[in-house]
């Protein structure tokens, strides 16, 4: 093992579910990554912990179950802005995930801001939760949403996105940083400058990204960014939205009620001071507590390291993949343009039929559009088979994934 690298076999011991076996005695090879990660024990025992030891609502009582629940939940916020570079815990925000997180900008910056006339500038390769906001907004504005399309090698056609930018209507950019489909990491420093340039903000979906290389929200500049816990070893039911401070406060409340006020009278309410303005009623406690399990993992580790595992992973699927009869991979071809995704068709096997087939011999992949119905019309297929990796796959469950897939094919007589 080159300096450096990761432990996996050393990681693996660290999840349960990956001593688990399926379908009658096979070990589970578990590469349905970009859905949702699998959970290591410090996790899961961060979480039975708040349950055990100090289960209580957050910032309103002062007994001690409440003090330290508040100070865990309190501390997970310090850790989530440290991991992302953020200047200030007042720009981090907990929602139950990145849908959420993209809606809350949508809902309150949205219909603050964009008029009729306006366009919002988005991608083909996104996942529907950074289209439906912005379709349903720009409907009820009357403003157009305007698609940068992808080449067939997964590339963003930049030169359409400067003639969005030119035309002068343009309010917002909201873009993947990675496709949860083709692998492709977005250019989205030079998309952010070109933005900034015109004076319209950006917002990144970083539900790709985050969990799996460096990002630094202060170096990259955007104005908002969105991600999930449970794509990066944590639980289910959080996310996080980043907001640059003075963006933050001049937007106007997402929803009514708990935590998000100082007073409330009978006709007049003093909102929160920020981040709290944002997060009305009681939060999911445990499972942000949990979070700061996995940000701790992750840190451990170091987030150049994780790449550095996928790069060289996803390069060893992609060389072994490529030498399958009938494949057709979607997506750039070199590793460095890519993050640890590898979607796919098979002649023609349906993806479901497919995943069945891979499922019997102990091998989770994803089939079906993932959520990104307008990039499988650009590509013009109904559907394809996903493979997506993480810190503790192994070389040898790719051997185990091609065997599957070579065994597939002869099935169908590819």
């Amino acid at each position: 093992m080159q300096k450096g690298a990761l432990d996996v076999e050393k990681i693996r011991q660290d999840f349960p579910i990956l001593k688990r076996k399926v379908m009658g005695g096979k070990p589970l090879v578990y590469l349905d990554n970009a859905a949702t990660t699998q959970k290591p024990l410090a996790v899961i025992n961060a979480i039975h912990d708040y349950y055990t030891n100090y289960n209580s609502n957050i910032h309103r009582a002062v007994h001690q179950l409440a003090e330290e629940a508040t100070k865990a939940y309190e501390d997970t916020r310090v850790k989530a802005a440290k991991f992302i570079n953020a200047r200030s815990t007042e720009e981090i925000i907990f929602t139950r995930n990145t849908t959420e997180a993209i809606n809350l900008v949508a809902y309150s910056w949205g219909r603050a801001n964009i008029k009729k006339d306006d366009k919002i500038v988005i991608t083909e390769i996104e996942h529907h939760s950074n289209i439906v906001p912005w379709q349903i907004l720009t409907q009820e504005k009357g403003a157009k949403l305007e698609y940068i399309g992808v080449d067939d090698d997964g590339y963003l056609k930049m030169h359409e996105y400067k003639e969005y930018l030119d035309s002068g209507k343009v309010k917002l950019v909201s873009v993947s940083h990675m496709s949860n489909v083709l692998g492709t990491i977005t250019p989205i420093k030079e998309i952010i400058k070109m933005a900034h340039e015109k004076g319209i903000p950006v917002l990144v979906d970083g539900a790709q990204s985050v969990p799996h290389m460096p990002v630094d929200v202060q170096s990259m500049d955007c104005e908002f960014m969105a991600f999930s816990a449970h794509k990066m070893l944590g639980p289910t039911g959080v996310g996080v939205l980043y907001v640059q401070r003075d963006v933050l406060e001049k937007m106007p409340p997402f929803m009514g009620g708990g935590d998000m006020i100082r007073e409330v009278h009978k006709y007049e309410t003093r909102y929160n001071d920020l981040p709290y303005k944002f997060e009305g009623g009681t939060p999911n406690i445990a499972d942000v507590i949990g979070f700061a399990a996995a940000i701790d993992y992750l840190e451990k580790i170091g987030m150049d390291r994780v790449r550095e595992h996928e790069i060289d992973i996803t390069r060893y699927a992609l060389d072994k993949i490529r030498n399958v009869k009938g494949v057709t991979i979607y997506g750039p071809i070199n590793v460095k343009d890519r993050g640890g995704v590898i979607s796919f068709n098979i002649g023609d096997i349906h993806p479901h039929d497919l995943a069945t087939i891979m499922n019997d011999h102990g091998v989770a992949i994803r089939s079906g559009h993932h959520c990104a119905q307008v990039l499988m019309e650009r590509l013009d297929v109904s559907a394809t088979s996903r493979a997506s990796f993480y810190i503790y796959n192994t070389k040898e469950e790719v051997d185990t994934f091609i065997e599957a897939l070579s065994e597939a094919r002869r099935l169908f007589k590819i």
